[in-house]
């Protein structure tokens, strides 16, 4: 089935999708589609290395990352139901139209960038909430929800297979794009995570700078069937958020990117909007959970555009037992 008609069938809460929501989800795949090719052509074009420029966050920003966020802003800003756009890489959001559409759209428009000239899968991620207010215009605060209220999410792998994963609040699908016709196709339905696990991903050279009860849960990972968990784990790392989290959801498993102590003053590495409640939403409608440490992360109250957090998600029963061990 073609995503087209998917949308078109789907009947949450017993209601058609609206039109408008459809629309904006079309449009994000097609941009998807056209990255798709300008990554696998990037040495090709000329598109690999720094663009000389840095973001909002203060990153080098690369080549691709420029044209990524151009292109997503590019095709979007043409659906007419959308009210505002905000990006990891932009300081401010932008508003289409006259900004008094229904939804509102985040994304992080190539994540897991540092790996593109290695040849590692990267992605986009994205979120859409609805605007409180429609009739009125566009306003910062607008986007300040919690990641509870978002109607939609998702993200698109580019590696072997360009894939996207999405889901609309009733479990979450995937979709596999044919290079032939630029269609994303159906492949499965109702993704599930195990609730028990043996694999973590997480940057091991970091150990050091974690709070006690991240290192405590690795170093019983690490211990195996001689420590107190009793089984042995594997560890992988992309180091691309968007790769990761695909895998736990693909085959399970445990993803985290904690608090360390070397920025006491930020909460963590990743962005709230961009990264952690959009991946948040889908893995709880795979099944899992996904918390800060103590926190479930689509109830925090956001109060910043590019507000960081941490982030520990992934298979129920480690979560629940990461839960515990940062409780005092």
């Amino acid at each position: 089935m073609h995503l087209k008609q998917y949308l078109t069938d789907l009947n949450p809460q017993g209601q058609p999708l609206p039109d408008g929501l459809q629309d904006l989800l079309l449009a994000i795949s097609q941009a998807c589609v056209g990255l798709s090719q300008l990554v696998a052509q990037g040495p090709l074009i000329g598109l690999l290395g720094s663009a000389g420029t840095g973001n909002v966050q203060g990153e080098v920003q690369q080549k691709l990352d420029v044209l990524a966020n151009d292109a997503l802003i590019s095709r979007l800003s043409a659906c007419s139901t959308l009210a505002g756009i905000a990006s990891e890489e932009m300081e401010l959001p932008i508003t289409v139209g006259s900004g008094r559409g229904d939804y509102l759209i985040l994304f992080d428009p190539l994540d897991g960038s540092s790996n593109i000239d290695v040849n590692v899968s990267i992605g986009t991620i994205f979120s859409i909430l609805k605007k409180l207010n429609p009739s009125t215009p566009l306003e910062p605060n607008d986007f300040m929800q919690a990641g509870s209220q978002q109607v939609a999410a998702g993200y698109v792998v580019y590696g072997p297979q360009t894939t996207l994963v999405m889901s609309l609040g009733a479990g979450v699908d995937l979709f596999t794009l044919d290079p032939l016709t630029g269609d994303f196709i159906l492949i499965k339905q109702g993704i599930c995570i195990p609730q028990a696990t043996k694999e973590f991903a997480i940057n091991m050279s970091n150990l050091r700078h974690w709070a006690k009860p991240v290192q405590r849960y690795i170093e019983e990972c690490l211990a195996g069937v001689t420590g107190v968990r009793q089984k042995d784990f594997n560890m992988r790392w992309i180091a691309s958020m968007v790769a990761d989290v695909h895998r736990v959801l693909m085959r399970g498993g445990v993803f985290m990117y904690p608090w360390d102590q070397r920025e006491p003053n930020k909460p963590g590495k990743l962005r709230l909007m961009y990264e952690a409640n959009p991946m948040a939403f889908l893995v709880e409608q795979a099944g899992g959970q996904a918390i800060n440490g103590t926190q479930r992360i689509l109830d925090i109250e956001p109060t910043a555009l590019h507000q960081r957090v941490s982030v520990m998600l992934g298979a129920g029963e480690e979560i629940e037992l990461l839960r515990a061990y940062h409780l005092p």
